[in-house]
């Protein structure tokens, strides 16, 4: 069914993140409803809002990562490209920020 995708360690790592990610912030919704509030982005927004623009930066940052790979490689005359583990923490910690202070 799912044969279709590379299932790598990281891959599932990432997606299993997301998962528990969005049971969390259901637990969190029904028992203590969000409310609207600024931070620094341009909008007022709840937690879910958050969350959904969080995971969308998360998203970008990966895709970065994997698109300048070999370019960052050149650049910094690695041997081999970056972990994609890096990626995945940096991502985390922008989600992070954006939950918290967004």
């Amino acid at each position: 069914m799912l044969s279709w995708m590379v299932w790598t360690t990281p891959v599932a790592v990432f997606f299993a993140s997301i998962v528990v990610m969005l049971i969390g912030m259901t637990i969190l919704e029904v028992r203590s409803p969000s409310v609207l509030r600024k931070g620094f982005l341009p909008i007022a927004t709840t937690r879910g809002d958050r969350l959904f623009i969080g995971l969308m930066c998360a998203a970008w940052v990966n895709l970065a990562w994997v698109g300048l790979g070999e370019k960052m490689t050149a650049w910094l005359s690695l041997p081999d490209e970056p972990s994609v583990w890096i990626s995945f923490a940096v991502s985390m910690l922008v989600l992070a920020l954006v939950l918290r202070k967004g």
